[in-house]
């Protein structure tokens, strides 16, 4: 009588928790360790990477040469990519999957490369208490996906709309980059970055609705320009890289005070006595000619907005330029802000300071 148990269950169950009971924790140590060095290993070190490339050239801009050399490449395996999926995806040679495999990994690097290129001039010329701020955290976040292997596999793989907005966002903010440093007003690089950027959509547009070249182009076209029309009309919001403060300090409009730099709060008296002076030097790459603007506010209001000299790009410590203000409302007491724009209304900088009584 063994209640329902056989002797052979009973020889075979005391086996299993022997076995169980013989794996070395060492053992299992050592294969968690090397399932998340295969799993994160790659991704931790571009992490790393990324990082370093972020500190050591974080003032510095790539050269035009690279950024179109990296777009024409990225540009030419989306669409390579676009075309080849479906077959390589359902073919069942591993040369196929493998081909395919190490395409979208291209395609992964190249994103990743383009917006660590992005990041240090974006972020210079980024003002972190306006609405800009919201293009640069944009531009972050797609790094970090492209980043983590694992991430962008779960979020961009199953979505090919999402490569999209990689590819989209990854042209534009390039583009909106470079087109300034061959002389292109900002302005104008911002509506020719968001033309090219929809109109290189082409390929997976014709691919998507089986549309000739020639019809999808112009469908392209013509999105592309509702496009620039956004682009235009939220301008505010794209950081005008590669412009950026590189100095901004406030003086007394005067010299006979006991000190030349004021400190905040600013006495309101002293204030409508003495006047101030905004001083900025702006940085802008050469062979750039732009107009700038000073525009004071209190409160969030605007007081004043004083034209300044054209900026004049190449000059490595920023061009110098200043305005002057010598009428204060009769109650100037408040937040101040002078914020350093273009002439077309992008925020390059901001200088604040408070008046009190």
């Amino acid at each position: 009588m063994n209640d329902g148990v056989s002797d052979k269950d009973a020889v075979q169950g005391n086996a299993d928790v022997h076995d169980n009971a013989g794996v070395s924790p060492f053992v299992v140590t050592r294969s968690s360790t090397f399932e998340f060095v295969r799993r994160w290993g790659i991704s931790i070190a571009s992490f790393v990477g990324g990082l370093l490339t972020l500190f050591v050239f974080r003032r510095g801009l790539p050269r035009v040469g690279l950024i179109v050399g990296y777009l024409l490449l990225l540009w030419l395996l989306v669409a390579v990519l676009i075309q080849a999926r479906d077959t390589l995806a359902t073919s069942e040679r591993r040369t196929h999957r493998f081909v395919l495999t190490a395409t979208e990994y291209a395609v992964q690097t190249l994103y990743h490369g383009v917006l660590l290129f992005l990041l240090p001039a974006y972020w210079a010329a980024t003002t972190l208490t306006s609405v800009n701020v919201a293009f640069f955290l944009a531009l972050v976040v797609l790094a970090l996906i492209a980043t983590f292997d694992p991430w962008y596999q779960a979020l961009v793989h199953p979505r090919p709309w999402a490569g999209y907005v990689f590819f989209l966002v990854s042209l534009f903010g390039a583009l909106n980059l470079a087109l300034p440093l061959i002389g292109v007003p900002p302005v104008a690089a911002l509506a020719i970055a968001a033309w090219i950027a929809v109109v290189a959509l082409t390929p997976a547009v014709c691919r998507g609705r089986a549309w000739s070249w020639k019809r999808g182009l112009a469908v392209t076209a013509l999105l592309g320009m509702l496009a620039t029309s956004a682009a235009l009309a939220g301008r505010r919001a794209i950081p005008p890289a590669p412009l950026f403060v590189a100095d901004s300090h406030l003086g007394w409009n005067v010299g006979t005070v006991d000190s030349l730099e004021p400190k905040s709060p600013i006495p309101a008296a002293a204030l409508l006595q003495n006047g101030l002076i905004a001083y900025t030097a702006i940085y802008a790459p050469a062979g750039l000619k732009q107009p700038v603007d000073h525009v004071w506010r209190l409160e969030g209001q605007i007081i004043n907005v004083i034209r300044l000299t054209p900026v004049e790009g190449g000059r490595r410590e920023g061009y110098r330029t200043f305005s002057r203000k010598t009428s204060f409302p009769a109650d100037p007491r408040g937040r101040w802000t002078v914020d350093v724009a273009t002439a077309t209304g992008q925020l390059i900088g901001r200088l604040r300071f408070r008046v009190a009584p």
